[in-house]
């Protein structure tokens, strides 16, 4: 199954150019048979996981060994495990004997070069990772009692298997010396991968460009470099996230904020915090405009009348390694705009009431519904603050697209919403809820709240064996799908007309009208008498 991407850093045939062995290299501690193998690994412990380029790489590593995936993306699946997939053992299993080969080929003594030393180091790497992956999981458990412990056992297992992989004497490899900042880059990408995981749902490509932006805002697209230095920086960096209610701009910034780098400390064998106390979410639309900032920035004794006694703000208990996400900030009295503007600008801020200026250490997450721009036409928003919020943007997609994209996401994201409301009943429940939507929901309906309606309808469902949709929405829904097939489709007879399409635009757009009217790529693909994965192409090329 092919899946374009448009956030894919490297093409396949960039991919497949750099895994070619040259003819003018010269390679004393890896064989040449080996070399694609070995360049494939180095590139896949620094590839954007949620993209189609994993699997090319892990294709291109294991050649006719390569496992055929039922999706092309991590995504939600009632019946999917978040485990070690079966290519990611099978590359472990080959990357330990060429590893432990080269390994005793240098205490031997043997010349290497350069790049072979920085291959070895990421072959080294990706063992680390994958050797001590379930201890990863324990690290910040919500439930361990004492993660003191666990994370000191966690911790002197990585040093030992660090040490005997990369504490190679008398040689100075690329990661000799970055011990303590490989547990917690580590631990980091783990915490990452799981959050985006729990966080978005849904099997579609929508959903999947989604996680892969999440990715990128919290590592850049060059994991490298975010290695090397912007893991100290990068939270100066503010997200914006928005979206129509409902289509979990809050999970976004959950995963983000949940997902910063930690540093660990091996004196008190511990990171420096628990993520889950170090990420803050504050509701502008909820408090009034002095109550907004008192929140905010703290004030101090007598600053207004019932402030009695000094008060920290959320700028304060975000601390150095934490997240604040400040929600509905379209929402926010430009008097306070221009104040949290200094805090962007400057990382500095003032409590009500003081003149001490405080720095601010963490970072923030920005979310909303509303059109910014539209605010800045009116007047309403500052220019000046949405340019400070701008940088690092992303777009939660509608759960009418995703449905679009494929419309067996509405069982998909009904099972994974059974199973938090109902865990022993997720099974039945489902197939209740998906039956009865089947039977009664109008066709084309747009779900105007989202994935937030479409629990709430789950609830109703469950309790009451019904649900009603707003009627408006309904007709809406009906007439918008309407209108889009038949405008669609009159677009495609004035371009025939004039002659104005290549033969494989033609077909590309007849293949979305078909899929748009069957919601199946195998029904479309039938009555196109196409192959099936050639229509999902077809679709899917942006």
């Amino acid at each position: 199954m092919c899946i374009e991407c448009t956030l894919a850093c490297v093409e396949w045939q960039n991919i497949e150019s750099l895994l070619e062995p040259l003819e003018s290299e010269s390679m004393n501690l890896i064989k040449r048979s080996e070399l694609p193998f070995v360049r494939a690994v180095s590139q896949l412990n620094y590839a954007n996981p949620f993209l189609q380029q994993r699997l090319d790489l892990e294709r291109a590593a294991l050649g006719q060994d390569f496992v055929t995936e039922l999706h092309p993306f991590w995504s939600f699946a009632a019946n999917e495990t978040k485990s070690r997939r079966a290519n990611v053992l099978r590359i472990a299993q080959r990357v330990a004997p060429i590893a432990k080969t080269i390994r005793a080929k240098l205490l031997a003594g043997e010349p290497a070069t350069d790049e072979e030393l920085e291959w070895y180091d990421d072959l080294a790497l990706y063992i680390l990772f994958y050797e001590l992956f379930d201890d990863w999981g324990q690290l910040s458990p919500p439930s361990f009692k004492d993660i003191t412990v666990c994370q000191e056992e966690v911790w002197k297992r990585f040093a030992k298997a660090f040490e005997y992989w990369l504490g190679l004497p008398g040689l100075q490899l690329p990661s000799s010396a970055q011990v303590l900042h490989l547990f917690a880059l580590f631990n980091q990408i783990y915490r990452a991968f799981y959050n985006i995981f729990e966080c978005v749902i849904g099997q579609s490509l929508p959903a999947a460009n989604l996680r892969a932006q999440i990715w990128q805002s919290i590592f850049t697209h060059d994991l490298r470099r975010y290695r090397r230095s912007l893991y100290r920086t990068m939270h100066h960096v503010t997200t914006l996230v928005i979206g129509p209610s409902g289509s979990g701009k809050e999970l976004v910034a959950q995963a983000i904020g949940m997902s910063r780098y930690i540093p660990f400390d091996p004196k008190s064998r511990r990171f420096a915090t628990q993520p889950a106390e170090s990420y803050f979410a504050i509701n502008i639309s909820a408090f009034s405009t002095s109550v907004i900032e008192s929140e905010l920035f703290g004030h101090a004794k007598g600053a207004f009348t019932d402030a009695s006694s000094t008060r920290a703000g959320w700028l304060d208990a975000c601390g150095e390694h934490g997240s604040l996400l400040l929600d509905e900030i379209g929402e926010l009295e430009p008097t306070t705009q221009v104040k949290l503007l200094r805090v962007l600008q400057n990382r500095q801020y003032q409590r009500l009431g003081e003149t001490k200026i405080r720095e601010f250490q963490g970072k923030i997450i920005a979310a909303t519904n509303r059109n910014l721009g539209f605010e800045i036409e009116q007047r309403t928003f500052r220019e000046d603050l949405y340019y400070r919020l701008c940088a690092d943007v992303i777009e939660t997609p509608t759960l009418f697209s995703q449905l679009q994209d494929n419309p067996a996401v509405l069982a998909n994201i009904v099972a994974y919403i059974a199973k938090r409301i109902a865990p022993d009943e997720q099974t039945t429940l489902t197939s209740e809820v998906v039956e009865w939507l089947q039977r009664h929901m109008p066709s084309g309906y747009q779900w105007p709240g989202n994935i937030r309606e479409l629990e709430q309808c789950v609830r109703n469902i469950m309790i009451r064996d019904h649900y009603a949709p707003s009627p408006s929405a309904a007709i809406a829904s009906g007439e918008a799908k309407n209108s889009r097939v038949d405008s669609e489709s009159l677009e495609l007879a004035k371009d025939i007309h004039s002659i104005s399409l290549t033969a494989d635009e033609l077909l590309q757009r007849y293949c979305r009208i078909a899929y748009r009217q069957t919601k199946s790529f195998e029904k479309a693909a039938k009555l196109l008498q196409l192959d099936r994965r050639t229509v999902r192409a077809k679709v899917d090329t942006v």
